[in-house]
């Protein structure tokens, strides 16, 4: 009996080689590559979680330089977390926030370069499409129409499509264009939700061309 279990042993053992010896390599490989996989995601999230904390303190320096008026400050803070954590919201938020600080000191070159940096880029479309519509007030300020007009017929997503609209308005009507102006504006109208504010604002520029966003509302409500 003790000679049949230790040839039933043996025979187990031998398997067991030949199936080391033809699987071993490939089988000691894909765990090297499974902990190594874990170790990477493991030290990414430890990254990403050291990214976010920094680029928290960062803008908090950002915003205490900004409600200060400390300019040197907010011009180093700004420079760094830009410099340093430029994929972070962080980053975007303290480029807007510098940016109106700027305008209010009567820097504009440099309000202007913050609002570009975060069109050029900011990861968050929501962010880009604010920097559009503040950078194209701006240029309309200078008389650069054709520039500003660039950035508010940017794609944007459909939540500012009717703040776009009504600056398109506003731009068309400087120029002199009434016709397009109140067609920007009908578009304006019907983007905004009913119980808008802003959408009664569109509606007095509308009524001062002549145009009354009701029937507009009828004639879509018929096609």
């Amino acid at each position: 009996m003790s000679s049949h279990l230790n040839l039933e042993d043996q025979e187990q053992i031998d398997e067991l080689k030949h199936f080391w010896k033809n699987w071993g390599d490939l089988i000691t490989w894909l765990l090297i590559a499974v902990l190594g996989g874990y170790a990477a995601w493991m030290g990414w999230q430890s990254y990403q979680g050291k990214q976010a904390a920094q680029s928290a303190a960062l803008y908090d320096t950002v915003e205490r330089a900004a409600l200060s008026g400390d300019i040197a400050l907010l011009d180093r803070s700004v420079s760094d977390i830009k410099d340093k954590f430029a994929g972070t919201t962080y980053a975007q938020q303290a480029a807007l926030l510098a940016a109106r600080v700027y305008n209010d000191k009567d820097r504009k070159a440099d309000a202007k370069a913050q609002l570009s940096w975060v069109v050029e880029k900011a990861s968050d479309e929501g962010y880009q499409a604010l920097a559009r519509l503040r950078l194209a007030a701006l240029l309309v300020e200078d008389k650069a129409y054709d520039e500003a007009r660039k950035q508010l017929t940017a794609k944007v997503p459909e939540a500012f499509a009717p703040l776009m609209a009504d600056r398109l308005g506003d731009l068309a009507m400087l120029q002199a264009q009434p016709a397009e102006a109140v067609q920007h504006y009908k578009n304006a109208w019907k983007g905004f939700e009913p119980n808008a504010e802003y959408r009664r604002l569109v509606a007095v520029k509308l009524s001062a061309l002549g145009a009354d966003p009701e029937d507009t509302a009828a004639v879509e409500s018929k096609k």
